[in-house]
């Protein structure tokens, strides 16, 4: 194998990679937003368990910490079927694909 054929081999490769880190990046800065918002969730919870009620300030806390997990259920779900994290990859990518499209759409809407 000569030197300009390995080249030729490794620079498709190494895009190929590059652009899966980015697609991880992204989607990894993505989950920790999304986790970092529900951080006071257990406590809010637990309250009403033991006994307590909700005030009306805890119970928009615990609508918008839903409404933000509910966000990460096509994440969860493939970690729950069996072989779904295999998925994983696929679907980061899908996500993403998904968001650019939307950005896009928006500039393209906003500008007519």
């Amino acid at each position: 194998m000569t030197q300009l054929s390995r080249t030729k081999i490794l620079s498709p490769l190494q895009r190929k990679w590059s652009m899966l880190r980015t697609i991880y990046e992204s989607q990894r800065l993505f989950l920790r937003n999304e986790l970092s918002q529900v951080r006071g969730l257990i406590p809010i919870l637990m309250k009403r368990r033991n006994g307590g009620r909700w005030s009306t300030e805890e119970r928009t806390i615990l609508q918008r910490d839903l409404r933000a997990l509910s966000n990460l259920g096509p994440y969860l779900i493939p970690l729950i079927l069996p072989g779904g994290i295999l998925m994983l990859p696929f679907l980061a990518w899908w996500l993403d694909c998904r968001r650019k499209g939307r950005v896009s759409n928006a500039g393209s809407v906003g500008s007519s």
